[in-house]
């Protein structure tokens, strides 16, 4: 019941689209979670896991209590009718819809997701806690300087008054020298006490000025550590946002933050210089944290893209977070420079060889005096070439990581050297080619992943925790389909046994460990392929294709072909489920039961890809198809993809018959009716039609009418050719001659169609 306490509390401040992608009023509805919050916490949901069929009977028994306990809590509820009957539909639903395992995976899901919520807001908390002590802490150190800066004025005034006092007993011992008489001599005795004591006064604030300058630069040195401290983890979330983790990239308050430690700074070391007795150990510890400061307020706003083709415009943006303080009418200039790993961990010493030529890779400091932000953009950086180190072993071009460093000489107000200041931005992988993207990204996506904060440029683990790498696969599957509905417990047990190629293993994966070439060196079992390419195929139809499905739960995904079994072969006919293709790259594919004989079949529908899905939709290939009903586990399809049918295309004005296509189920592929001569819609190697056989050829175009080539056009547009970088030289045929213009055709590929005109 504590978990949901906090709970309700948060529920009030998410949105209603996250609630109800944590609770889906289909399978978990949020009064089911309310009305049984103390029953629901106090059992062993973590037990439970799909694959082990040993605990059908105890998942069993847990969903039979649930379904009494929310009939109990509805027949309670006397005076609420709408609420009882809500109640007892919804243990009704559960009753009907329910697996054992599934409920109680579900359940056990569920909790987590709140942890994992609470976790989040607990460490927001700590946060913000966090800065309003070191804002507390500031201003503890700014009362001390204003103190020592007291102490200093007060000195000064005693200072006055001593030498004033001084000259009085001076001219008084002048006149009791000539006329001396005891009541002068009383005077002269009381000014020395004034002097004695102004003398004491002074001694004793110049002990407290110079303890507490010392006990100042102590304090500045740990707000200064803290303050970097903040500056790193700013750095380290920019650096996690890559794959997804939530990030502010808002620098103001540690600009804020900075300034005011220069502020105290430049106040201690004038302090200091008024002290008029040498002080080394503080002089020399207030220079170091000034460098320190000086140097790290240097900061990658914007970081250049993680993967770098050659010969290609990139950005980048650098601030100073100091840039207030910038001796005014000195410009500053910002250089860039590509460096490697090797040079990367030996900053600040001579860099050697150029690694690689990078053009427009320089830009001057601006100063923006309404938002008080100085930075410099780089906007048209290109690399021209790139000088590679030796590879060791198997290691691939895409595996080698390089920085760009950012370099420029400042003079600060105040200070009378300039410094010379440098940062280095996140990796970055270069590459030539577009093929080259996808590894290149997984080099990145392990990189920003499992790197420690403070390691040496560019370490990383070789093999890491399983729980590590799904919850990783988890934010960047959320992030880059921009959506709040996760991978479940079902997705990521899938993703595990595709990993270890283990598809037997129904046990928990959480401790074992995932090796780099587990994620994309070595091919997967059977395929051409690896584990990150084919996740990220699946990945990419989803965020250009499949969003919406996605976000409302209707796609199961990331789930293999026994469990589809296990969980269709009890279903009624027609119910299906949509996966990602286990043996494609980028495709999605139906799974649905058909009883033969009495006994249940489970068929898996040719995988549609993105251009299949370009061509149609989901939705409408949905509808298309007789022989799925139900979206499992019973939801009729119409009720739960309506919203996506497109409309029924309308007769134009021009009086043409309109042209649809639409998706069949059976061993002959689909096909279109022109003039009576057929095209298959979808081609294949396996499939592609003999250019010869074509109704049309140069001679007849004449022949043809403007029907027949309206249409026939609309038939080759259907045609869906798959990408090949290769084509060969192409068979021409004309499609369209026209009265006035250049003649028309169609260049005709085996594996590309594409129209231009010639004369």
């Amino acid at each position: 019941m504590a978990q949901w306490r906090e709970m309700t509390f948060l529920l009030n401040i998410m949105d209603d689209q996250t609630i109800s992608s944590l609770y889906p009023a289909a399978t978990f509805p949020i009064e089911f979670r309310h009305y049984l919050a103390s029953w629901i916490e106090e059992q062993r949901w973590e037990d439970f896991s799909l694959e082990n069929t040993e605990q059908e009977v105890p998942a069993q028994t847990l969903l039979n209590q649930s379904i009494h306990l929310l009939q109990t809590v509805a027949q309670g509820n006397v005076n609420n009718v709408v609420e009882r009957m809500k109640l007892l539909q919804l243990s009704k639903n559960l009753l009907n819809s329910q697996q054992p395992l599934e409920f109680a995976v579900m359940v056990k899901d569920v909790l987590r997701k709140e942890k994992i919520i609470i976790s989040e807001k607990n460490k927001l908390e700590t946060m913000q806690h966090k800065v309003m002590s070191d804002e507390e802490d500031i201003k503890k150190l700014t009362k001390k300087v204003a103190l020592i800066m007291e102490y200093r004025k007060r000195m000064h005034q005693l200072e006055e008054e001593f030498n004033w006092e001084k000259q009085n007993y001076e001219c008084m011992q002048a006149i009791y020298q000539q006329n001396p008489s005891e009541m002068k001599d009383r005077e002269m005795k009381a000014v020395m006490n004034k002097i004695k004591a102004h003398e004491f006064e002074r001694h004793r604030l110049s002990m407290e000025r110079k303890h507490l300058l010392r006990d100042s630069v102590e304090h500045l040195k740990k707000s200064q550590d803290n303050f970097l401290s903040a500056l790193n983890a700013w750095r380290w979330e920019q650096h996690k946002s890559i794959i997804g983790y939530p990030f502010s990239d808002d620098l103001n308050p540690l600009q804020s933050w900075s300034e005011q430690l220069l502020v105290v700074n430049s106040s201690l070391r004038q302090e200091l210089m008024l002290v008029h007795e040498p002080l080394s150990d503080i002089d020399e510890g207030l220079k170091a944290l000034l460098k320190v400061l000086i140097e790290s307020s240097f900061v990658v706003e914007l970081q250049p893209p993680q993967v770098i083709k050659t010969q290609s415009k990139f950005s980048a943006t650098v601030r100073y977070l100091l840039g207030e303080t910038l001796i005014p009418g000195k410009p500053v200039t910002v250089k860039a420079q590509i460096i490697n790993e090797l040079q990367a961990r030996s900053m600040g010493a001579a860099l050697g060889e150029n690694v690689g030529e990078l053009i427009n890779n320089s830009a001057v400091m601006d100063k923006n005096t309404a938002t008080k932000i100085t930075h410099a953009t780089f906007r048209n950086m290109s690399i021209k070439k790139i000088k590679r180190a030796d590879r060791k072993g198997a290691e691939s071009v895409t595996e080698e990581k390089f920085a760009l460093m950012f370099s420029t000489d400042i003079s600060i107000t105040g200070c009378d050297t300039p410094f010379r200041i440098q940062m280095i931005s996140q990796p970055v992988v270069i590459i030539v080619h577009g093929s080259q993207d996808n590894n290149a990204v997984a080099t990145i996506i392990w990189d920003c992943a499992f790197a420690e904060p403070d390691r040496v440029p560019f370490v990383v683990p070789d093999r890491v925790l399983w729980q590590m790498m799904v919850e990783t696969l988890n934010v960047k599957f959320r992030s880059e389909v921009q959506t709040n509905h996760e991978l479940d417990a079902y997705n990521k047990h899938f993703l595990a046994q595709k990993i270890f190629d283990m598809p037997g293993y129904s046990d928990d994966f959480s401790q074992m460990m995932v090796t780099w070439c587990q994620f994309n060196k070595e091919v997967l079992m059977g395929r051409s392929f690896t584990f990150w390419q084919w996740f990220d195929g699946a990945m990419d139809l989803t965020k250009k294709h499949l969003r919406p499905y996605w976000s409302d739960g209707l796609i199961f995904g990331f789930i293999g072909k026994q469990h589809v079994h296990l969980i269709l072969k009890q279903s009624p006919s027609g119910t299906f489920l949509l996966r990602f293709s286990d043996s494609e790259i980028g495709g999605i594919t139906i799974a649905y039961v058909a009883y033969e004989n009495g006994m249940p079949v489970i068929q898996n529908i040719q995988p549609f890809n993105k251009k299949d899905l370009e061509i149609r939709c989901l939705g409408d290939r949905i509808r298309d198809i007789d022989e799925i009903l139900y979206l499992y586990p019973n939801l009729p399809k119409h009720d739960a993809f309506k919203k996506y049918y497109s409309g029924r295309q309308q007769p134009t004005s021009s009086g043409y018959i309109p042209v649809t296509l639409q998706t069949k189920v059976g061993s002959e592929p689909s096909v279109l009716n022109v003039d009576g001569n057929t095209f298959p819609t979808s081609l294949s190697p396996d499939n592609l039609p003999d250019l010869n056989s074509l109704p049309i050829v140069p001679s007849d175009i004449s022949d043809m009418d403007n029907d027949s080539m309206d249409q026939f056009q609309e038939a080759l547009g259907a045609l869906q050719i798959p990408d090949n970088e290769e084509s060969s030289n192409p068979p021409v045929f004309p499609l369209h001659n026209t009265q006035d213009g250049p003649m028309e055709y169609d260049f005709f590929y085996p594996d590309l169609l594409e129209k231009s005109s010639a004369c």
